[in-house]
């Protein structure tokens, strides 16, 4: 591969995660939280031999309807890696599903993962799914459709702390790029959730705890085995300070 085309695709996966940041951010007018150095709020640095130095940043946008957009970038191309992961994150007590993106590109290949995390547990509460998650269906379908894509491999207890409509996939190039449409319109669709907002079925004091014990969840190196991986490119230390603000503490 020459590395004009590498540099292409390199850029492809971190070109739909900006994209989307900046629609996000755009949207509603909200303001980035700098860190005391006044770069990005966290700046990773790499634990690896072959890579040294800075290989990602952590940023957070505050404002809006919003509790806070979180970002996550590692790009290292020792080990042909550039990935990318938005999250969206409503208020606690908000019924209103949390957004996120995973944008990546893992040597000759790219991966994604685009999803509304539910509020409340779905089988429970069915009205709740019927009005925030069945209108998905016909975008989840045509998503689902696009050639060249095929689904990633997790665990079922991941499926389980997500949701039904949750795109989880590897791609060719092309099936990536005709994935942007499909993103714009998860995007879309979640911008009317916010603004006109939702009946929670479930009082603030039990969406407060749902939410904190499903992104405990989510973000669990024991559930999701990804983090190992974080963890040992970035370290420990910071690991954890990137779960822990993902976490909303």
């Amino acid at each position: 591969m020459s590395q004009a085309s590498t540099e292409q695709t390199v850029s492809l996966a971190q070109s739909l995660s900006d994209s989307t940041v900046d629609k996000i951010v755009a949207k509603y007018a909200m303001k980035e939280v700098l860190g005391s150095d006044g770069g990005p709020f966290m700046t990773l640095v790499s634990h690896m031999p072959m890579a040294q130095g800075t290989v990602g940043k952590v940023r957070i946008f505050e404002g809006g309807p919003l509790n806070k957009l979180v970002t996550c970038s590692i790009v290292v191309p020792q080990i042909f890696l550039d990935s990318h992961m938005l999250y969206g994150f409503m208020p606690s007590d908000s019924a209103v599903p949390h957004f996120t993106l995973d944008s990546v590109k893992a040597g000759e290949q790219f991966a994604f993962h685009l999803d509304l995390t539910p509020r409340v547990d779905l089988g429970a509460h069915t009205n709740y799914m019927n009005q925030v998650f069945w209108p998905l269906t016909e975008q989840f379908d045509a998503a689902e459709a696009i050639e060249g894509i095929e689904h990633a491999h997790i665990s079922p207890r991941q499926r389980a702390i997500m949701s039904p409509w949750m795109l989880v996939h590897r791609a060719s190039e092309d099936a990536f790029k005709n994935l942007f449409p499909h993103v714009d319109g998860y995007l879309n669709y979640w911008y009317g959730l916010v603004e006109r907002g939702i009946d929670s079925p479930i009082s603030a004091t039990d969406l407060v705890n749902r939410d904190k014990a499903n992104r405990a969840a989510i973000f669990s190196p024991e559930i999701d085995p990804v983090w190992g991986r974080i963890e040992g490119l970035i370290g420990k230390q910071a690991g954890e300070q990137l779960r822990a603000i993902l976490r909303g503490e």
